[in-house]
């Protein structure tokens, strides 16, 4: 019986995969190349993504990286071979009334945080679109925000 509902599922994926606009798909294929470059330390094409004055927020408060400074941070990251490995699992793209902004969410599958959120904009620029800001973010359960709460207290108290 289980099986019967397979060609129902891929047939549900397909029609949500086909109904995003060829403006959508464009957007997303930017971000999975992005994170892409990123898994095969491919610096150059992983940069060439972000808009001159873009941010990168990362999950740690202090994380608040222009291009160029998040840029000289990862070039030894990148120098490895391997930087970071995230895989979009859901995402939702929203597109300004013209059509040249793209607001983003999304899930991340990622071996070192394990689940991810990124969310972000990208602006259409001449014939590409580009990264201007991207806000990477762990989710916190609602039942273990006390306990991570009072821990984030207690580092903000040490010297």
């Amino acid at each position: 019986m289980r099986l019967a509902l397979i060609p129902t599922l891929i047939l549900c994926s397909t029609l949500a995969l086909s109904a995003q606009s060829p403006t959508e798909k464009a957007v997303a294929a930017v971000l999975d190349d992005w994170h892409r470059a990123a898994a095969q330390a491919d610096g150059a094409r992983y940069f060439s993504h972000l808009a001159e004055g873009a941010m990168f927020l990362g999950t740690d408060a202090t994380e608040r990286w222009p291009k160029a400074a998040f840029q000289a941070w990862a070039h030894p990251i990148f120098l490895r071979g391997r930087a970071w490995s995230f895989r979009a699992t859901r995402r939702t793209i929203t597109l300004s009334e013209d059509g040249r902004t793209a607001w983003f969410d999304e899930d991340l599958d990622t071996p070192n945080l394990g689940p991810a959120r990124g969310t972000g904009v990208l602006t259409r620029a001449k014939d590409r679109w580009l990264i201007r800001q991207y806000n990477l973010s762990v989710p916190i359960p609602n039942a273990l925000m006390k306990a991570v709460k009072a821990q984030i207290e207690d580092l903000a108290k040490k010297p």
